[in-house]
């Protein structure tokens, strides 16, 4: 049901309850018209008799006939003359007023008074006079018809102005409303013009400020879209450059220590044994062959310690565990005077090679950090397989982190410029659904830092 409809019948059924108030109070009126004019009639019209039938009392009954001919009909009275022996001998005529036509009989029922009837006795007859409001009845039928035909004629009036004023007053939320339907439908640049009426007119502003934040919502959220590709894509490519990088460092140390590395190993033999045959002959070119051999051993060591910079070798040969243990030992020789820790607890886990190889480089990273920025003294390198997901925590005892890095989670504490390496490793693990997260080590005694890497172990793996 429409608000017009609802309107319109509203205010028809105030119009109805107004209309049935007023007839309430005419019928009342009509009822105390048609009793006070009956009254008053058959009061004047038996008073009249009265003394009439005292003075026909003598002359007879035909006396009194005579007198009532020519009386004929007196208003809203019926007249009857009886003998002695109760024969009528006249009834007064039916009234001329309106004749043939009466008022309904519910109608009659509802305002007639009580009927009045009142006999006058004389010697040889009687004389009775009945009330009969019939003709004020139909008169009051007659007005009650005229008043709810105009009452009727007004409710069809005001309900058909009602329902022209409501239509126009309306009119702007129609067009309020199928704005809203273009909004459903996807349009976002819909815009009310200016609506006649104060309520129109503060639905529609509210309406096109509503339209305007939407559009401002919309295209920040698009803008969030299309950054979110972005960086998806952008991280999507780093990790594919990182892969390509990788795949290029095996690469190339497998061929610094296949191919390069055993033509440095074939030149220091080579070098010692001419040392060995021309050391009795010629001394000058044993001591060059000699020089020869230093400076292979020399470069044969610089390579084996650029290797593992470059990729971890080991790691396909023994395993996390085989090359943990091998850093571990190289960082050992390297750093004599710092303490290193190693504590591992794998069991049978097997990671896939690029979990495994962003495990190695965790540790490799954090340890390089830790001695480096750190100026660590003492190192615990914990890497252990529980629950479902691989866990590494290496803990210094080094200076710390900044304050604007503490106790922060993945990636935080890494923002510095010196610490790129850091960024790239949380990068790695949240790519493999992994955390990283640096904070203070908590240790007693000194700040320290401790670098926590969670990696999940594929479904199945022991």
């Amino acid at each position: 049901m429409t608000l017009r409809l609802k309107i319109n019948l509203i205010v028809s059924a105030l119009t109805l309850l107004f209309m049935a108030t007023v007839v309430e109070l005419q019928l009342r009126n009509m009822r105390d018209s048609v009793r006070e004019e009956v009254e008053a009639a058959n009061r004047v019209a038996a008073q009249m008799l009265n003394r009439t039938a005292w003075l026909y009392t003598s002359a007879g009954v035909p006396a009194m006939l005579s007198f009532l001919e020519g009386v004929g009909r007196v208003r809203s009275n019926d007249i009857t003359l009886l003998d002695a022996q109760g024969h009528a001998l006249y009834a007064s005529p039916p009234a001329t007023y309106k004749m043939g036509r009466d008022a309904p009989a519910w109608f009659a029922r509802l305002i007639s008074p009580t009927p009045a009837v009142m006999a006058i006795d004389f010697p040889d007859g009687k004389l009775v006079v009945s009330a009969n409001a019939s003709r004020a009845v139909l008169d009051a039928w007659d007005d009650a018809v005229r008043l709810v035909g105009l009452g009727l004629a007004l409710l069809l009036a005001l309900n058909g102005c009602v329902f022209w004023l409501v239509g126009r007053a309306s009119r702007p939320f129609g067009r309020i409303t199928a704005a809203l339907d273009e909004i459903q439908g996807g349009r976002f640049d819909v815009r009310l013009p200016p609506l006649p009426g104060r309520e129109a007119a503060s639905i529609g502003a509210a309406f096109n400020r509503m339209v305007a934040q939407l559009q401002s919502h919309i295209e920040t959220e698009r803008r969030a879209i299309r950054a979110e590709r972005e960086l998806t894509d952008s991280r999507e490519l780093a990790r594919w450059v990182d892969r390509q990088i990788e795949q290029e460092r095996h690469m190339i140390a497998r061929e610094l220590h296949d191919e390069f590395g055993q033509s440095v190993t074939a030149i220091r033999s080579m070098a010692l044994s001419i040392a060995q045959r021309a050391g009795a002959v010629d001394a000058q070119a044993g001591e060059a062959a000699r020089l020869i051999a230093a400076e292979s051993s020399r470069l044969y060591d610089a390579m084996h310690g650029i290797i593992p910079r470059l990729t971890p070798l080991v790691l396909d040969n023994l395993g996390l565990a085989g090359a943990l243990e091998d850093l571990v030992e190289r960082t050992r020789r390297s750093q004599p005077a710092v303490a290193v820790e190693l504590d591992l607890a794998l069991g049978e886990a097997r990671l896939p090679g690029d979990a495994a190889l962003a495990v190695y480089r965790a540790a490799q990273e954090g340890i390089t950090n830790a001695l480096r920025h750190g100026r660590a003294k003492s190192l615990r390198l914990r890497v252990e397989a529980d629950a479902g997901e691989l866990r590494l925590c290496l803990v210094d005892d080094g200076r710390g982190l900044p304050e604007t890095g503490a106790d922060a989670g993945a990636g935080a504490g890494v923002d510095g410029g010196d610490h790129h390496g850091l960024r790239w490793l949380a990068e790695r693990v949240e790519g493999l659904q992994g955390r990283l997260r640096i904070g203070p080590a908590a240790r007693a005694g000194a700040p320290g830092t401790k670098l926590e890497v969670r990696v999940p172990l594929p479904e199945g793996a022991p």
